[in-house]
């Protein structure tokens, strides 16, 4: 089966991007997103404003446009209350049109260069429904780092999923297998455990990481750490209870 034959509205990838407070970032963000899909054919740009109050909502503005003469179309939709990142998510693949998405992280240190790469290992060979990213040379704080290798090697522990960097924000995955899973509050977090949960073939890229050039970060490593060990064990326990796929057989 080729991808051309399942596009929705002739749309094949949709990168969406959540934001909350981002003003200094969403443009230089655009423009990079733009160079990277030039060559990938019919994509759009799904910004979800999660309820910021600064001036993100005014830049993205004046860029919006829905069919573009050159580059990806650029829409916006927006939470009039901040709802969290995994929210964000979800809004803007339920509202995207293309049969593969891509998530950044609003902040730009994700490289949207890299996605390209994602997009040719998720329609090559076995055709994983999820292609994460594998940050290299890690634009972080060393307290970011220590506290990333520590919640990794616990969820290893737990849920045996193969995702050494979960928290990479550049992700690439099918967006009719994303909108079949049970949705929670931090899955975001916990994607690549949840494919396989049901059924689906994931694989990783290694891909690039920057640094902020602009802002804050929105997450303190301890409240971060006390929330992520209650979804951890959350998401074992739905692990346990959640029974292999069986295979489809036709009558």
């Amino acid at each position: 089966m080729t991808i051309a034959a399942t596009h929705r509205d002739g749309v094949r990838l949709s990168i969406i991007i959540p934001v909350f407070n981002e003003a200094g970032n969403v443009l230089a963000l655009l423009d990079a997103v733009a160079v990277a899909v030039a060559g990938l054919g019919p994509a759009e740009v799904v910004f979800v404003d999660d309820g910021s109050d600064d001036a993100t909502v005014e830049r993205l503005r004046p860029r919006l446009c829905a069919a573009p003469i050159d580059g990806p179309a650029v829409r916006l939709v927006r939470h009039l209350r901040r709802s969290g990142q995994s929210a964000a998510v979800r809004t803007g693949v339920r509202a995207a049109a293309g049969v593969w998405i891509a998530t950044l992280d609003g902040d730009g240190q994700n490289d949207p260069a890299d996605i390209p790469a994602l997009l040719a290992a998720a329609e090559g060979g076995a055709g994983p429904a999820l292609v994460g990213g594998v940050r290299v040379r890690r634009q972080d704080t060393l307290s970011k780092r220590l506290a990333s290798r520590f919640a990794n090697g616990l969820r290893q522990a737990l849920l045996r999923d193969g995702a050494v960097d979960t928290g990479c924000g550049l992700k690439l995955f099918r967006r009719e297998a994303f909108l079949e899973l049970p949705f929670f509050g931090a899955m975001h977090r916990f994607l690549p455990a949840l494919f396989l949960m049901h059924g689906h073939r994931v694989a990783y890229v290694t891909v690039n990481h920057r640094p902020r050039r602009q802002g804050v970060s929105k997450y303190g490593n301890l409240r971060r750490a006390l929330v992520g060990v209650i979804d951890l064990l959350g998401v074992f326990w739905l692990k346990c209870r959640t029974p292999a796929p069986s295979p489809l057989v036709e009558p």
